[in-house]
């Protein structure tokens, strides 16, 4: 019994150092963000501020159209990860579970671009949109990033996981695969389902390099593109910057709050056979 309280003890200590380092840019961000301009850069740091400078947040959100960075944040990321859903719902469906001419290869043939970086195709999709005319649009932001190959991948795994009797059974009672996949796949695989729309929705709210290529005008940028607002040439406000930021991730902290039992559930799931 003692060893196995050590070794409880041992584990929420490593567990609570792990936490300790994962929570200490968010409080270096917040004490900044509080901080007066000359306390910002000091050596050493301090952590305190002299004196809790609040109007920070007002100051940083006035200082660019914040609120349709917001929306236009908001838009993105609601309709990319609505995409994304329906897109690898139907193409892992049809991996896991129809039989067609050269589903395997295909398969394989859709993983190996998960091994094509990102920043090589850059210019490729630059070009493609540029010819289009969408340069500067919502479609710019939205379309290229509704299908992801690691959603399909990790969705078909789950698929894969649920038995092959529940769709014999489901045929019997002249339910068709489409029926099938709605209401009886898609209810049991619903805590993967949260898990991957948690993080492409993360994925799209901080998305960066993508936004700042294809917007030109003020009133198409995202919130991350926004916060270069605080970076001129004369130099970075950091602490309008930091204030800035938390008011940006404040909505993703939300959304994880609400559905973090249901990503690890999803999570623990990952690879599990029935």
């Amino acid at each position: 019994m003692i060893r196995d309280a050590l070794s409880r003890g041992t584990i929420l200590l490593l567990l609570s150092l792990g936490a300790a380092l994962m929570l200490l840019p968010f409080a270096w961000m917040i004490s900044t963000s509080l901080k007066a301009p000359n306390e910002v850069m000091l050596m050493p740091p301090k952590w305190i501020p002299s004196e809790w400078h609040w109007d920070n947040y007002v100051r940083a959100l006035t200082m660019a159209p914040f609120g349709r960075y917001f929306l236009n944040s908001v838009l993105v990321t609601a309709l990319s990860t609505l995409g994304e859903l329906i897109t690898m719902i139907l193409a892992a469906y049809a991996f896991a579970r129809l039989s067609f001419w050269g589903r395997d290869l295909l398969f394989s043939l859709l993983l190996g671009t998960m091994m094509v970086p990102g920043e090589v195709l850059l210019v490729p999709n630059y070009v493609t949109l540029s010819r289009l005319g969408w340069i500067d649009r919502y479609e710019a932001l939205i379309i290229p990033w509704t299908a992801s190959v690691f959603a399909i991948f990790l969705l078909r795994q789950h698929f894969l996981s649920v038995p092959k009797e529940l769709g014999y059974a489901a045929r019997v009672d002249g339910a068709g695969d489409f029926r099938f996949l709605w209401t009886i796949m898609v209810p049991i695989v619903r805590p993967a389902l949260v898990t991957i729309v948690v993080l492409k929705a993360i994925g799209s709210w901080n998305a960066f390099l993508w936004p700042l290529i294809v917007t030109n005008s003020r009133e198409m940028r995202t919130l991350p593109v926004g916060l270069t607002a605080f970076t001129t040439e004369a130099g970075t406000a950091y602490e309008l910057l930091m204030a800035a930021s938390a008011f940006v991730i404040v909505p993703m902290i939300v959304l994880y709050l609400l559905l973090q039992r249901s990503i690890v559930e999803g999570l623990a799931r990952t690879g599990i056979k029935g």
